[in-house]
């Protein structure tokens, strides 16, 4: 085959080439899909959505969605939403939501909290039908000692005026927790929670909770009350133990003081006789050097030997005496 007979075919194939291309940057189909609704958009603009990298199916279908709910919403609205990486979708779905409900919403506001991490579909889905939001066991003691665990369910809605900027729910949740510890706290007595549970939520819903917060709280039940331990006695249990235990380390003191003492004393006697043997063994030595220089004589030394013996036998007869009284009483 020639050039010339070639020519046909490669002018259709570039023609193919060109209209796919064409096709591929240029959403013909979404164009088409856009006036079928209704919605005025040029084939320039969605060419230059494509030069500033944006996705025209994430602007433009929204936009057909929100046409067809009555709201007057525009390319650049939405077009600047998604580049500031929001979700074009979600918005415009909370808006009809919201327009449905008669809820006043702007797009401004459903943008500023989209592009502020919150979601404002399930925010104007919370504005139309409440949440429930349950607590955990939260425990209090009553004056009495008692401790008591209550479980409370709040009702709440949500303040779409405050989501940018206001407290979660975690928020609210501790500041329920701390209203029913504190009205507990107050109460003389757990029988009195008891009987009267509807004072916790009374109480602490009168406190204006939700200042600050994304919500608005409707209501607080007490959904569960329970016991728990008895605190005040368990307080003065340990009290109690723990004077025990002082008590005892001073009585061990006094004992270790005491033993103490009384070993100085037993050193003290025993220093006591060293001292007496000491004074014992100089007696003969004065007996020896005053028989030596003529100060005792031979009977007066005599004298003393028998003073002597004479009173260790009055000491052995004393002990003797001493052993059979013991004997006497034993039997």
């Amino acid at each position: 085959m020639d050039l010339e007979q070639l020519m046909p075919v490669i002018i259709i194939a570039v023609i193919l080439i060109v209209v796919a291309v064409l096709f591929t940057f240029i959403p013909v189909m979404l164009w088409i899909s856009a006036l079928a609704a209704g919605v005025k958009v040029g084939i320039f603009t969605l060419v230059g959505m494509r030069l500033r990298r944006v996705v025209p199916s994430r602007v433009i279908n929204p936009l057909i969605k929100a046409h067809k709910a009555g709201l007057e919403l525009t390319t650049n609205q939405l077009e600047s939403h998604y580049l500031a990486g929001g979700n074009v979708d979600r918005v415009v779905n909370a808006l009809i939501a919201a327009h449905r409900a008669n809820i006043e919403l702007s797009f401004e506001r459903g943008a500023a909290i989209d592009l502020a991490g919150r979601d404002v579909l399930e925010a104007v889905q919370m504005s139309v039908n409440p949440k429930v939001i349950e607590t955990p066991f939260i425990a209090g003691i009553a004056m009495d000692g008692i401790e008591v665990k209550a479980k409370a369910r709040i009702t709440v809605r949500a303040n779409i005026d405050r989501l940018v900027g206001g407290a979660g729910e975690e928020t609210v949740i501790a500041r329920v927790g701390e209203g029913v510890v504190s009205t507990i706290g107050s109460s003389e007595a757990h029988t009195k929670v008891l009987e009267n549970p509807d004072s916790i939520s009374q109480n602490v819903l009168s406190k204006g909770l939700d200042a600050g917060t994304a919500f608005e709280i409707l209501s607080i039940d007490i959904a569960d009350v329970d016991i728990g331990k008895n605190i005040g006695a368990i307080l003065q249990t340990d009290q109690a133990e723990a004077d025990k235990n002082i008590a005892q380390a001073k009585a061990e003191e006094r004992r270790a003081m005491a033993v103490a003492q009384e070993q100085e004393m037993v050193a003290r006697v025993e220093e006591m006789r060293a001292k007496v043997v000491e004074a014992e063994a100089d007696v003969p030595l004065a007996l020896a050097e005053a028989l030596r220089s003529g100060n005792l004589g031979v009977m007066d030394y005599m004298n003393y030997k028998n003073i002597d013996a004479d009173t260790d036998m009055r000491d052995t007869i004393g002990k003797l005496s001493d052993n059979d009284k013991e004997d006497n009483d034993n039997k």
